[in-house]
């Protein structure tokens, strides 16, 4: 596969986060296009598998190479967010500002101008509700909204700066069934739309491979990893 075509990639990953065993991945590719569901992730483990491939810390042993350079080799805080930028981070951790509007908090990515928004800013915000499915919500504060709808905020800002790797670290850890099954389904069309290679980390078999059989459906190129429990986890690592 031509080196181009693989944005992430991990070699030998340990990382120790004080949990039972370290965190071990012998190897992983994510190349254009992809898509990844990770299943078994507990919520502990998908930050630190997160906070590897953006970057934001090292692994103790091994190698990440993303977009072509090795995150040890990032040089500065501005060359991380130049990185960073480049994922779609879709998670919890993201944090919304409760008495801003939809359309204000659909804002942030581009503008931190949200009380007066340019022209050009207000038809992008309107152009990520359309996507996300919050076109009739804009005017709503996020502080009174659902937990889906909160969910779907998170889903646009992920995907406002056009990124390469699209991540979503557990996204339906605070949803229903139902609106788990449809924040799914929603991710999947606009991945697929926008043919950008994704990962989901996630605890809920149900819910990765729910996702899996909709890529599968449509003839694309996804991939299950059914992690096991932790200590057999460790000792195997993960290989795709």
């Amino acid at each position: 596969m031509p080196p181009a075509d693989i944005l992430v990639r991990l070699r030998g990953i340990t990382k120790d986060y004080r949990s039972l065993r370290p965190l071990r991945i012998a190897e992983l590719d994510v190349t254009r296009g992809r898509s990844l569901a990770l299943v078994g992730f507990d919520q502990m483990m998908a930050e630190v598998f997160v906070d590897l491939i953006t970057g934001a810390i090292l692994p103790d042993s091994g190698e990440i190479v993303v977009f072509g350079q090795p995150t040890s080799a990032i040089p500065d805080p501005a060359g991380w967010l130049v990185t960073l930028d480049q994922f779609g981070l879709l998670t919890d951790r993201a944090v919304l500002v409760e008495q801003f509007t939809v359309e204000q908090n659909l804002a942030l990515p581009l503008s931190v101008a949200v009380e007066e928004m340019s022209p050009d800013v207000r038809a992008q915000v309107g152009e990520l509700a359309n996507e996300v499915g919050l076109a009739n919500d804009l005017r709503r504060q996020a502080g009174v909204l659902a937990p889906g709808a909160r969910a779907r905020i998170r889903l646009g800002r992920a995907i406002a700066l056009a990124p390469k790797v699209f991540v979503a670290e557990h996204p339906n850890a605070t949803l229903s069934p139902e609106d788990a099954a449809t924040l799914a389904a929603d991710i999947h069309r606009i991945v697929e739309r926008r043919g950008i290679a994704s990962i989901v980390l996630t605890a809920d078999h149900a819910f990765g491979l729910e996702r899996l059989v909709a890529i599968r459906a449509r003839g694309q190129h996804g991939r299950a990893v059914r992690t096991r429990d932790r200590r057999q986890r460790a000792q195997r690592g993960i290989h795709t």
